[in-house]
């Protein structure tokens, strides 16, 4: 069946030359580098659909006419979504790109597109597939990237390897946000919102008048929602909480006609707490003493198990509540829960000089920092260690003097900084556009991390003494003494790890256009880059490896590592008519090495690399009423990094081990994205948008050794996460006019379908499949004198509440990673699989004035 299917793969990239369609859902598209459109061409486009610019070659394009697969969201479409942060995009508003939140908190988020998305990015060692850019500066970290949306005006999606013009870690692609510029005119707008769940929204845009140059530009945001799930613990936050605060401004200078420098400043806080992580099921497997043969189910893959010990599987704690089907709106069990904090800040100068008409000179130079404390205490008594409470003996150790521990509290600090400095040369010269830089990246990252438990079980007997029940109780966590590094949210923990990271990248690129005729453009491009990387553990399973360095045996060895890259590409675009633009691109990319220190080791992992060949086409029609985009893939990945992930048992204490591992041989990703937009009538718009993505990883063979030196060695198979085999999106907006005047009645409706998706890199279980439904309606524009309009807005996100479960955890549920031995499994802490629902229904009202 895959060779079937390749093959037709094969054949519809071959087809896709002669076929005359391509265009993006909510203003997606795909396809060339072209001379701007003259203005009547412009003037007849802006008559049904409109001209959609972009700058995902350095320069400004029309979207139609520019060879790369790409979505844009336009400000309209992001608020007709009630897009307040880019998790908001993770329902499926564009297919081929996926986002989920980080299990110990939201404002991390893990971005994948087509395919190449990693388990885990939340290391200081490791680095995304996808680049994520905010006005041209490359994002170091996925921390922070939760934070509350200022004024934008388009989220760029570039599909496809993005390694020439973007970099290393844009394998699968790059998300570009651009900001609104300040106008030099006096205006802006107020908005203010209430909502379900205590929502509450305000935010400010002001603009202000040109004076000697200058033009300013102001953005405030706040965004609140109180918590999903209820904590029943008095004075604690419940799950699936945010307060976002930030503000920007920014400075536009032009001294002259040819130079514009644009200086902004942002800074952000947005306090969160995760996603209710629930009991969905209770021992799945049925894992019992005895040898693993006669139990097939109760296997952790990548082992070889020939005996399961440690049972039997310790029965439920008292009130603890198994729902896989549903989402719970309140705890089963109160626990000790604080607001994680995110703190970004920074700055970005942007020069350009229009030195002549054939040479634009720009500078980008930028200063970002992080500063991230992590309190995530979803679990409760659904994440080992375990409990056994005697219940239905006379015999229990879990005395109101010594209560048993449970309930694992998450804790972690990351502290980021980072400066780039970029340099371009844009221009034409004759039939040749050109783009020529050059880019330095310095980054500094050190994380910490603990795992105390917070949570005590006190038997309760009756009058004949049996265990019959439980009281909980809170226990005191983190009062050893600390080094001075170690953040403020494991201050005073046993530490599990502490790491520090430096990077360093330097990159010169270039790419040309020939137009060749006024139809045929070909482009080549190719960026070299040099990586630098050293990073150490200071602390791993409480041990303090500056004083006491490991013995010999743990393999500790600190990363001193550089890599070296030259990533070409090529593109040759045709222009069959002014409607229809046809493409063949071959590009590459590659994704940073680095290390895990999730291991006692801090083991090490290279990069991987990415070759992909795409064709596509994108249309207009029907006097551009009507646009249709179809793009086809084929990418070889090679050395492909994937996770490991699991919870290892040392005494009573409990540890995240995370191996990253460079899967041999080539990891296959295949391909087709369609989009279409109709304008039918006027005012009235459809939108559908489909990407399917096929992934296959050859098996890696796993070797284990235990104490004595003995090993097994087993196949095991790995999946690529968060990515559906298919997936689609669709909308219907309408705009029907009111009086005389510019006032319309607005109404947006979307939807968006997602299959189940792989959970983790190393197992087979799934996550839920989706459908969500997102609605809008507005009367906007209501003139009310002075120059200054009034919008009303009624919204709504995951109308029909729908649940789901987004991820899904079965580590639990069966045996432990050895760590002892190789041949005998323990299963003293199964539990069953646990996992995060999606968000339920939420809605609300809003007002805006513009002036």
């Amino acid at each position: 069946m895959i060779r079937t299917s390749t093959s037709l793969l094969r054949m519809s990239l071959g087809g896709l030359l002669l076929a005359s369609v391509s265009a993006p859902a909510l203003a997606f598209a795909a396809t060339a580098d072209q001379p701007a459109v003259d203005a009547a061409s412009a003037a007849a486009e802006d008559a049904g659909l409109g001209t959609i610019v972009v700058t995902a070659t350095k320069r400004e394009t029309n979207l139609q006419e520019t060879p790369i697969s790409m979505a844009v969201m336009s400000t309209e479409a992001l608020k007709d979504r009630h897009v307040a942060s880019l998790y908001d995009l993770a329902d499926g508003a564009v297919p081929s790109l996926r986002i989920a939140t980080f299990e110990a908190r939201q404002s991390a988020l893990t971005i994948g597109i087509r395919g190449i998305v990693p388990l885990d990015a939340n290391q200081p060692a490791r680095e995304q597939g996808v680049g994520i850019y905010v006005d041209g500066v490359y994002m170091g970290r996925q921390h922070g990237l939760n934070a509350a949306l200022f004024d934008v005006e388009r989220v760029e999606v570039l599909k496809g390897p993005q390694g020439t013009l973007f970099g290393r870690n844009t394998e699968g692609g790059a998300l570009s946000i651009v900001s609104k510029a300040p106008t030099g005119e006096w205006g802006g707008r107020v908005e203010a919102g209430a909502g379900n769940y205590g929502g509450r929204t305000a935010d400010a845009h002001i603009d202000l008048p040109k004076i000697a140059g200058f033009s300013i530009k102001l953005d405030g945001v706040i965004q609140h929602q109180d918590a999903t799930t209820r904590n029943p613990m008095a004075g604690q936050v419940g799950w699936n909480y945010y307060n976002r605060k930030g503000g920007r401004a920014a400075v536009r200078w032009q001294p002259t006609s040819s130079i514009t420098n644009d200086f902004a400043y942002d800074i952000a806080k947005d306090q969160n707490t995760p996603f209710y992580s629930q009991l969905l099921n209770y021992d799945p497997n049925h894992c019992i003493n005895g040898t693993q043969a006669s139990q097939p189910n109760c296997k952790l893959p990548g082992t070889s198990y020939t005996n399961l010990t440690g049972g039997p599987v310790k029965p439920l704690l008292p009130g603890v509540v198994v729902n896989g089907d549903t989402r719970m709106g309140v705890a089963d069990i109160g626990v000790p829960q604080q607001v994680s904090v995110d703190k970004t800040h920074g700055f970005t100068n942007t020069l350009k000089w229009e030195v002549s008409p054939e040479i634009e000179l720009r500078s980008i130079t930028a200063w970002r920092g992080v500063d991230a404390t992590q309190w995530d205490n979803s679990g409760g008594a659904h994440r080992p260690p375990l409990v056994n409470l005697g219940l239905g003996t006379t015999t229990s150790a879990c005395t109101a003097a010594a209560p048993c521990a449970f309930s694992r509290y998450s804790l972690a600090d990351l502290r980021q900084r980072q400066f780039s400095q970029e340099l371009q040369a844009v221009g034409t010269v004759g039939s040749i556009d050109y783009v020529v830089g050059g880019f330095y990246f310095n980054e500094h990252v050190s994380d910490d991390a603990a795992t105390p438990s917070s949570m005590g079980a006190v038997a309760v007997k009756n009058a004949a003494g049996v265990v019959t029940g439980a009281n909980y109780v809170r226990i005191p966590f983190c009062t050893a003494s600390t080094p001075a590094f170690v953040g403020s949210a494991v201050n005073g923990c046993s530490i599990d790890r502490a790491s520090e990271v430096w990077s360093k990248s330097y990159a010169a690129y270039g790419q040309v256009t020939w137009n060749a005729t006024e139809a045929l453009h070909i482009t080549v491009g190719g960026r070299y880059t040099h990586d630098e990387k050293k990073g150490v553990l200071h602390y791993s399973r409480n041990v303090n490896y500056d004083t006491t360095p490991p013995a010999a045996s743990v393999g500790y060895k600190p990363l001193d590592a550089t890599w070296n890259r030259f990533n070409p590409m090529a593109t040759v675009a045709y222009d069959v008519s002014n409607g229809l633009h046809v493409y063949a691109k071959y590009a590459t990319g590659y994704r940073a090495g680095g290390a895990s220190s999730r291991t006692s080791n801090y083991q090490a992992f290279n990069p991987e690399d990415v070759k992909s060949y795409e064709v596509g086409l994108k249309s207009d029609f029907w006097n551009n009423r009507a646009r249709f985009n179809l793009a086809g893939y084929i990418m070889d990945r090679k050395n492909s990094q994937v996770d490991i992930s699991s919870i290892q048992f040392v005494g009573t204490s409990s540890f995240n081990n995370l191996v990253t591992i460079n899967a041999p041989g080539i990891t296959k990703i295949r391909g087709i994205e369609a989009d279409l937009t109709v304008e039918p009538i006027d005012g009235l718009t459809l939108n559908a948008s489909y990407a399917y993505t096929y992934t296959k990883i050859p098996p890696v063979k796993i070797t284990a050794t235990d104490t004595t030196g003995a090993s097994t060695s087993v196949y095991q198979n790995f999946y690529i996460v968060f990515t559906p085999r298919n997936a689609a999106s669709g909308s219907i907006d309408y705009a029907l006019p009111i009086g005389g005047g510019d006032t319309k009645l607005k109404f947006h409706f979307d939807g968006n379908y997602s299959q189940a998706t792989q959970a983790f890199d190393q197992f087979a279980t799934k996550n839920d499949s989706s459908l969500i439904f997102n609605g809008r309606i507005s009367l906007a524009d209501i003139g009310t004198g002075h120059g200054r309009n009034l919008t009303l807005s009624l919204w709504g996100r995951n109308l029909f509440n729908e649940q789901y479960v987004f991820r899904r955890d079965p580590s639990n549920s069966l045996p432990a990673a050895p760590t002892t031995s190789v041949s005998n499994g323990s299963i003293a802490n199964v539990l069953g699989d646990y996992g995060n629902f999606n968000a339920p229904r939420t809605y609300g009202v809003e007002a805006s004035i513009k002036f």
